[in-house]
């Protein structure tokens, strides 16, 4: 019974690892049951016995690969006071993970319309905390607060820093500096402060 329960569980970890792999090469958009079956040397029959749907596959696959990963950390971020100096340690953390998990976040971003509703809402509203966390200590006037938070929700943007670090080739660093400049631009009650801070 004990080696028929491992023989499942290694069968089980051969789909997910055959979904993970997919994912970060074709994307989810592009992988089918069938290639999923194919990929694990197994049938589609069996990758159904395991998971009732696509929804269940990705919600497996997803937690592999994060478990992989070292996420970013907005509540530490959030125990930083000054608003610049959070966002450029927001940023530098951000930017950090996207760099490890590129390859697979590009197709993850490039398909988030067809992802499952309920991955693409937590997706989605991630990124929104991020930019929110971001956001909290400004104290900009009402007028000027949704310029601030479109330029923070652009800053945290994965597709920001791929077109920053990828298309132009910054280094993370820089793109960070980049965008924390603009940032400091947009709330200029923070530059001198911003600009004191980071010499310091």
């Amino acid at each position: 019974m004990r080696k028929r329960a491992e023989q499942i569980e290694q069968t089980r970890q051969r789909i997910i690892d055959a979904a993970v792999h997919l994912h970060g090469t074709v994307g989810p958009a592009e992988t089918t049951i069938a290639g999923i079956a194919r990929e694990a040397g197994t049938t589609r029959l069996t990758v159904y016995r395991h998971f009732a749907d696509e929804e269940a596959i990705f919600a497996a696959c997803s937690a592999h690969w994060m478990s992989g990963q070292v996420p970013p950390k907005p509540d530490e971020w959030a125990e930083i006071a000054d608003p610049i100096e959070r966002v450029r340690a927001g940023l530098t953390d951000l930017y950090r993970f996207y760099r490890d998990g590129g390859s697979m976040l590009t197709r993850i971003y490039r398909d988030l319309a067809t992802l499952p509703a309920s991955h693409r809402h937590v997706i989605v509203e991630r990124d929104r905390h991020h930019r929110d966390v971001l956001l909290e200590p400004f104290r900009a006037a009402a007028k000027d607060r949704p310029r601030l938070r479109a330029v923070l929700g652009h800053a945290v943007s994965f597709g920001t820093w791929r077109s920053l670090c990828i298309d132009n080739t910054l280094s993370d660093g820089d793109a960070v500096e980049a965008m924390t400049a603009l940032v400091a631009a947009t709330a200029p009650d923070r530059q001198e402060t911003g600009a004191t801070a980071h010499a310091g």
